[in-house]
């Protein structure tokens, strides 16, 4: 049972943004949850809001300010651009806070965002923009920064779709699959089907070169660069700097999502159609990897990519910041989080001892938010709240792997840059036998 409020919030005269609150009737406990969106945003998160109220939390969320999973809004509207790139979220936040303080009689001892993908990156936004908001923020596999996230898109489609001689065939995906676990699962001392660590693979696909003429067993030519290419950054063609990184190995059975075809996913077309170039009859193939990506970095300039380091004040006021991103996520490459990381702690390193608010957590084998053959499944909420209230940073997260709905494996997920290490004695498939430890 809930009182359930939903309201139209107007911050500029073309601003739109929805947003609801449901407040649990009975055993509320005395905290707000807020929850992010994924993509182009244009809904209501029900079914997260519906487990933060499952947990006993008042909890919120906002289509960002329009209707719909795509970038069309954005076309003439720079505001409404403002209020999914950042606004809406806070003013939802605020507006959520001041309602559950009237439904009560007082506002929330603690409140928490709670976000992956779309949401990671509102999460970010959050603490750059508004340090205040949020006493602890979850930011998931954050797709960000978005422009340059979307470029990669573009670039993976380019290896893959623009010339028909580079289309790999998606049942070529478990045979690449197996060759890169062929050649990288053991690296971590385990032959599991996972690689632990990714940055320690250094898979080469012309081991898969076809010798006599093409098959299922083997790659062209062509097909040979285009997967070195899925596998590699992005670069600049010009300068030979890194656009964004590419997927790790381990991802190849679900490289379909971008280089599936016919066409790379509209959520980075739109962008670059609707925000960079405001053109509705743009073509992908004519991407720029050069000019039209400082182009898109110029447009957005910070109204949608959370790209700001400098945390101080929302560690100041002692948020803290729990994100994770899985190994194998095939829609946003990991490394991009760690990028991010490694950004804050250069720029925090001598402010503030960053460990005491900040922790990345990377999962072998999990997808984009969840799913996968790692283990995929955890209370990031549970080690947030723990961290918040009772200043218990967490040294680990156990993660769980299900088959058929029962639990098949379990392993600990480690602060960045840990590592889980098998002890060397018990099941492989139990958390117990292993430990966090440096590479």
């Amino acid at each position: 049972a809930m009182c359930r409020v939903a309201a139209t919030l107007k911050p500029s005269p073309d601003s739109d943004i929805k947003i609801e609150v449901w407040m649990p009737t009975s055993r509320w406990n005395g905290k707000f949850q807020a929850v992010g969106n994924g993509g182009w945003a244009g809904l209501i998160n029900y079914p997260a809001m519906s487990e933060a109220l499952r947990r006993g939390y008042a909890t919120s969320s906002t289509d960002t300010g329009h209707t719909g999973n795509t970038g069309s809004f954005a076309l003439g509207h720079p505001e409404k651009l403002i209020d999914f790139g950042y606004r809406s979220v806070h003013e939802m936040t605020v507006r959520a806070k001041a309602i559950i303080d009237a439904f009560y009689g007082n506002g929330p001892r603690y409140s928490y965002w709670n976000g992956c993908s779309g949401g990671g990156r509102q999460g970010l936004m959050e603490a750059q923009r508004f340090p205040n908001d949020f006493d602890g923020i979850i930011a998931g596999a954050a797709a960000n920064p978005r422009t340059r996230l979307y470029a990669w898109d573009l670039w993976v489609g380019h290896a893959t779709l623009k010339d028909p001689a580079s289309y790999i065939p998606p049942t070529k995906y478990p045979m690449i699959h197996q060759a890169v676990l062929n050649a990288c699962d053991a690296i971590d001392g385990l032959k599991d089907g996972l690689i632990d660590d990714p940055t320690r693979c250094h898979f080469e696909p012309t081991v898969l070169e076809c010798k006599n003429g093409d098959g299922l067993a083997c790659l062209t030519a062509p097909q040979v660069e285009a997967a070195r290419k899925i596998m590699s950054p992005a670069i600049n063609p010009r300068t030979g700097a890194e656009i964004f990184p590419g997927m790790e190995p381990g991802t190849e059975l679900d490289w379909g999502f971008l280089a599936g075809g016919p066409e790379p996913p509209s959520l980075a077309i739109d962008h670059f159609k609707y925000v960079v170039f405001e053109n509705p009859t743009w073509d992908w193939r004519a991407l720029n990897f050069d000019t039209d990506v400082a182009l898109g970095d110029e447009i957005d300039s910070g109204t949608t990519s959370a790209i700001n380091p400098n945390l101080k004040a929302f560690a100041s006021h002692g948020g803290k910041l729990l994100m994770y991103h899985g190994w194998s996520d095939r829609q946003v490459p990991p490394r991009a989080s760690i990028n991010y990381y490694k950004s804050v702690m250069d720029t925090m390193s001598g402010a503030t001892n960053t460990l005491d608010w900040l922790r990345l957590f990377m999962a072998p084998g999990m997808g984009h938010c969840s799913g996968g053959q790692g283990p995929n499944t955890f209370d990031a909420v549970g080690a947030l709240e723990d961290w918040v209230e009772n200043g218990k940073a967490p040294g680990q997260i156990i993660a769980s792997h299900a088959t058929d709905g029962k639990v098949d494996h379990t392993r600990p997920l480690c602060p960045y840059p840990q590592v889980a290490r098998y002890k060397g004695t018990g099941s492989m498939d139990d958390a117990a036998n292993f430990v966090c430890k440096m590479p």
